[in-house]
């Protein structure tokens, strides 16, 4: 186990420059909605552990409520940036910030809440699922009479969307995989049907591992099928008082296909991917099957003779 996780270090976020987490304190949505949930799940006088700490924020949002904070982090440059910056920060001394292994570290206590934002959209790369199971069977062992901990995010959701994408740079083709913003919307992507629901990861549960879907998309608008996007939304917190729920989402991911292919409005395809959480973009890409279904699109023209 130990020699595969140190070859997929370049996977894991580990080792980024610390710059990168200084970036992600200016992603405004991320930070608004982590607060948002962790304000509202934590207790006065929690106890809570966070899993992969980097800077250390989450855990501070954590510390103006929590009693104890252990922020578990396993780059040494980031144990010793969060510890700075803990200083800097009313409450910081809640935070006990822990150079550690997250596959391999357990709180000297029972804790109330886990935060672990290993996340990465599709739930490639980092091993945010891998490492919370892996957590959720050492601590059960170690605290047989206490109940497990809330999971800071509660659930992931994924979903997939086919999509026409240009790839001309300034005259360029390059077919290239391309992180995309939520909701903001261009002439070089166009939506051909509305995103498909492929997985739910609940953290209250036991997860496996890998992914492996099959499913069919009803194309709603005619073009040239070129890349699937992936969506991740991450359910931060229940919020049971309003029935609604405290969530961030991920950039999208387009992958572009091998082959494209031309589809009409009305058409149903088929497709199919597997691959394993925490792996690589390219073990999914791989994978990625999508061809257009000639039997279900004469039922499906068949039924709207009958209809008309």
């Amino acid at each position: 186990m130990l020699v595969e996780r140190e070859a997929e270090s370049c996977y894991l976020g580990q080792f980024i420059p610390l710059q990168y987490h200084h970036n992600m304190l200016m992603d405004a949505n991320r930070m608004d909605n982590f607060k948002a949930a962790i304000q509202h799940q934590v207790f006065e006088g929690a106890k809570v552990l966070e899993l992969g700490g980097g800077t250390g924020v989450l855990s501070w949002f954590a510390a103006q409520h929590a009693a104890k904070v252990y922020c578990v982090e396993f780059n040494p440059d980031m144990v010793a940036e969060a510890r700075r910056l803990m200083g800097m920060n009313q409450h910081g001394e809640r935070v006990e910030v822990i150079h550690a292994d997250a596959f391999e570290y357990l709180p000297p206590e029972p804790v109330d809440f886990v935060i672990c934002e290993m996340i990465h959209v599709a739930m490639l790369r980092e091993k945010q699922v891998e490492v919370i199971e892996n957590f959720k069977r050492r601590y059960a062992a170690r605290f047989p009479d206490a109940n497990m901990p809330v999971f800071i995010p509660e659930a992931i959701l994924m979903a997939v969307q086919p999509l026409q994408q240009r790839y001309d740079f300034s005259g360029f083709q390059a077919p290239i995989i391309q992180f995309q913003l939520g909701g903001v919307f261009t002439a070089d992507t166009q939506e051909l049907a509305q995103p498909v629901l492929y997985k739910i990861i609940d953290f209250t549960q036991a997860n496996d591992l890998f992914v492996n879907w099959a499913g069919q998309i009803k194309i709603e608008q005619s073009g040239r099928l070129s890349a699937l996007r992936f969506i991740t939304k991450n359910v931060l917190a229940i919020v049971p008082e309003t029935n609604s729920t405290i969530d961030w989402l991920n950039h999208y991911m387009a992958l572009p296909l091998k082959t494209p292919i031309n589809v009409n409005a009305g058409d149903i395809i088929e497709v199919r991917f597997n691959y394993r959480t925490g792996g690589a973009i390219d073990s999914l890409q791989q994978t990625i099957s999508v061809e257009v279904n000639p039997h279900l699109n004469k039922l499906e023209r068949g039924r709207h003779l009958i209809e008309a």
